[in-house]
């Protein structure tokens, strides 16, 4: 499953490392603090037909071109009106597509772009995470990829079971799978991740459970368990609404969780976030950094990027200062967005960008219950209040909180608030009737 940064209204979508206080991630640490970095690769060698994700089948792809693309992109955003006030860049995530068809040595040239433009090495602790498919990734591409810097990979397993994988559309079988997965670790990749998906036709809980069980054991720090969604626009979108396509019962898909839960923690891992296990120090901090609310740069054609325009950090009051924002996305097809980024450094940006989202603060504040709601830790309401400059315990809030906390749906923990893990399978409606 592929990581892209999650976004709200019009625009479309763990324990903290060891070293740092869990409850950091409950809320933006500051409006500049830390922030993220993800780059769009564009490519696949098929589309899957659950994927809503700009990704494009092309027989050949400009490796090269489109590495010196995103550099130019990076020159004219890094060197921004607010490239003084950006903090610590805490992580880079490429992600698409297939970043692993992305020749290493291309790749490698965007990272160190990326780098110098924003600050941030290996050294300083920067999680660098690409996202691989099974066809693309041997112990050598997974050598190469730690050779420019890569410090953790994800790959999309999806399953460990052939007629599933079939159902799913993928091009490897569940050996190509296994055989990613021991490549990653052989070549010395750092942290390895792998995706499952569950709920899919005629799957029992206890086979959702014995395929993570399986996955983790070849090794594996941190699995993503994602259940399947038919997406409008997407080929299973079409077979579902002519009724074509066969569905997963709901009640074993809620089984499914719920088994996949029991396992995965009884293997040691912890459930931090909704779809995520990991070891202790091997959560995907990319993520945390959406799910807490920080800011990230969107680079390569389709990415999208949030940024904060002003703080009420420092203020006397949380009234004192309405927090505002904007989100952009870039142009979408590979083509446009190469020549866009061929523009006039002063014209780049504007070239680039199709589309910019203004955010007030409530708007803010909506999008940080959403996306805090989904970690262990939950949302810490009094700060992200004081952060974004606008009520957090709204009379209407109130009462809606009471409901859920009555229903067992949300544990109140003075300003803290969360889902506990019973009720996780509600976590959007328990955060839509907290907006």
């Amino acid at each position: 499953m592929l990581a892209t940064p999650p976004t709200h209204s019009a625009f479309p979508s763990p324990a903290p490392s060891s070293s740092e206080n869990p409850k950091a991630f409950a809320a933006s640490d500051g409006a500049r603090r830390r922030f993220g970095a993800y780059v769009h690769f564009p490519w696949c060698l098929a589309k899957c037909p659950y994927c809503d994700f700009v990704s494009f089948v092309a027989p050949e792809i400009d490796d090269e071109g489109y590495a010196d693309a995103v550099i130019r992109e990076v020159e004219v955003r890094a060197g921004g009106a607010d490239a003084g006030r950006r903090g610590r860049l805490e992580s880079v995530f490429f992600g698409g597509g297939t970043p692993s068809l992305w020749n290493a040595r291309d790749l490698g040239r965007v990272l160190n772009a990326v780098r110098r433009g924003f600050g941030g090495s290996a050294a300083d602790g920067l999680e660098t995470t690409v996202e691989c498919n099974p066809t693309s990734l041997d112990e050598r591409r997974a050598a190469a990829l730690v050779d420019v810097g890569v410090t953790r990979v994800s790959i999309g397993v999806q399953s460990l079971r052939d007629d599933r994988l079939r159902f799913l559309g993928r091009l490897h079988d569940a050996r190509g799978a296994v055989a990613a997965v021991q490549a990653a670790l052989r070549a010395g990749v750092g942290r390895v991740s792998g995706d499952l998906i569950f709920g899919l036709p005629g799957q029992s809980p206890e086979d959702a459970r014995d395929e993570a069980l399986e996955l983790v054991g070849l090794g594996l720090s941190h699995v993503s368990c994602y259940q399947l969604t038919i997406e409008s626009g997407t080929r299973f979108g079409e077979l579902a609404r002519r009724g074509r396509l066969p569905l997963a019962d709901e009640g074993a898909v809620a089984e499914a969780f719920v088994a996949i839960d029991e396992a995965l923690t009884g293997a040691g891992l912890r459930h931090y976030e909704v779809s995520n296990y990991a070891r202790g120090g091997h959560e995907a901090r990319h993520n945390l950094g959406y799910w807490r609310g920080d800011e990230y740069v969107g680079l390569g054609c389709a990415a999208y990027g949030f940024e904060r325009v002003s703080s009420a950090a420092g203020q006397r009051s949380a009234e004192a200062c309405q927090v505002a924002g904007h989100r952009w996305r870039n142009v979408v097809t590979p083509e446009r967005y190469v020549e866009a980024t061929r523009a006039p450094e002063r014209e780049r940006v504007a070239a680039i960008q199709e589309g910019l989202e203004p955010l007030d603060a409530e708007t803010l504040m909506r999008e940080r219950l959403m996306l805090g709601l989904r970690i262990a830790e939950g949302i810490d309401l009094d700060r992200a209040a004081q952060d974004l400059g606008v009520p957090g315990w709204t009379p209407a809030r109130l009462r809606a909180a009471t409901w859920l906390e009555e229903r067992g749906r949300i544990v109140r923990e003075g300003p803290i608030l969360r889902v506990p893990r019973a009720a996780w399978l509600w976590t959007d409606d328990t955060a839509a009737r907290l907006f």
